[in-house]
């Protein structure tokens, strides 16, 4: 886990390595530190979370049909312990593959001037340090066991029975499935989630920091962005993570349009106000990186424009045998010739700022978007939901 990379001595960052809860599962051999074993663990956490309560549900878990408070007609069980806990799960080894290949490709380029590797280096230290950090794991913890609190307390709140209450005159009994959910299931699901968002915010802040440093960056490279084109695609790594908490989300959204009905105007502002707050989340490490990008794009500008303006004037002078305005025959004898930056020039205009775009994170978008599709499918035409669907991810 603490492997330079090429030799540079600035170590890996392994996303999903790291922290007690890694080391937990390490000691119950649910993994190892060469192999994350996802899909033994997302079995094994999904039988938890949703195959206990679905076992303490028996027989009523197959009435399906016939009630709709019944474990199986529950769109909130299968989003949060089934496709949510499995995405988080899953999630782990593609974000660690995706990031640590976007931040190997700053030393394989390399991007990081050789005087602020050492910089780079204490950046990374410092973002393993907060990676494995137990106050971070803790705080998860915290939030997870609020979020039973409040499952508690708004199982208390329901006015009809369900396979997690029965609702009776006096107050409502929690069922035994609905204590599991409230002590595993829930915490399970939160502290998955909230443990990825916190390790997004490590990573976050590490190229936050690495935007700061003296990089080389070319104006004119092909990518139109300098040379960081590869890091605009790294929230792609988030799709299992962004699907899974979008899921959720969505299932809540059903559940409240099940009851209550939704128009297709109300429909497509939810769904837009979703993706803006998952852009955001992507936008914010990647938006340090518009300020370096802006100065190279003003400076190369300038020094260009410059070098524009005495090529020209040397081929007026060529051409015609004077300047037409301001002509100097002293500056015809001291300038040595000029080479054409016009191409140059025109690339450097041509440098995007802004590494985050829509078509570098359509898959992410997608993921973000098609559990609200499938929930607004339930009430609205088709139709209508592709459209909206359509428009969101062509903007």
């Amino acid at each position: 886990m603490t492997d330079s990379v090429q030799g540079t001595g600035i170590h890996e960052f392994l996303a999903a390595r790291g922290g007690p809860f890694y080391e937990l599962q390490h000691r119950l051999k649910l993994l190892h530190h060469n192999a994350l074993n996802v899909g033994r663990r997302t079995l094994i956490f999904v039988a938890l979370a949703w195959g206990v309560p679905f076992i303490l549900t028996l027989p009523g878990s197959f009435s399906l049909a016939q009630d709709q408070n019944s474990f199986l007609s529950d769109p909130a069980v299968w989003a949060k312990f089934i496709i949510g806990i499995a995405a988080f799960i899953f999630a782990e080894q593609q974000v660690e593959r995706g990031l640590r290949l976007k931040l190997t490709q700053f030393l394989r380029a390399p991007l990081i001037a050789p005087a602020a590797v050492p910089a780079a280096a204490k950046a990374v230290n410092t973002a393993l340090k907060r990676r494995d950090s137990h106050i971070g794991e803790i705080i998860c913890l915290i939030l997870a066991a609020i979020a039973a609190v409040g499952s508690f307390l708004n199982f208390h709140t329901i006015s009809e029975s369900s396979w997690a209450v029965t609702h009776l005159p006096e107050g409502n009994a929690i069922t035994l499935a609905g204590w599991w959910c409230v002590l595993v299931s829930l915490p399970l699901f939160v502290f998955l989630f909230t443990r990825g968002i916190w390790r997004h915010f490590v990573w976050a802040q590490l190229l936050r920091k690495i935007a700061s440093l003296d990089l080389r960056l070319v104006a004119t490279h092909p990518d139109g962005k300098a040379g960081l084109a590869f890091l605009a695609d790294y929230p792609n790594a988030y799709v299992f993570f962004v699907f899974g908490i979008s899921s959720a989300v969505a299932a809540a959204l059903a559940k409240h349009v099940l009851q209550t009905g939704v128009d297709a105007k109300t429909f497509s502002m939810i769904m837009a106000g979703w993706l803006v707050i998952v852009m955001a989340l992507f936008a914010y490490p990647l938006s340090a990186f518009s300020k370096p990008l802006a100065r190279l794009k003003e400076q190369g500008l300038l020094m260009l424009g410059a070098q524009a303006t005495r090529y020209q004037r040397q081929a007026e002078r060529k051409t015609a045998g004077q300047n037409l305005v301001a002509n100097d025959p002293a500056e015809a004898q001291q300038q040595v010739d000029v080479e054409d930056p016009s191409k140059l020039f025109e690339a450097t205009r041509k440098l995007s700022t802004m590494l985050i775009s829509r078509k570098a994170v359509v898959p992410v978008a997608a993921a973000a978007l098609l559990p609200f599709a499938a929930a607004g499918a339930t009430q609205l035409p088709y139709k209508e939901v592709f459209s909206v669907l359509k428009k969101l991810l062509l903007l």
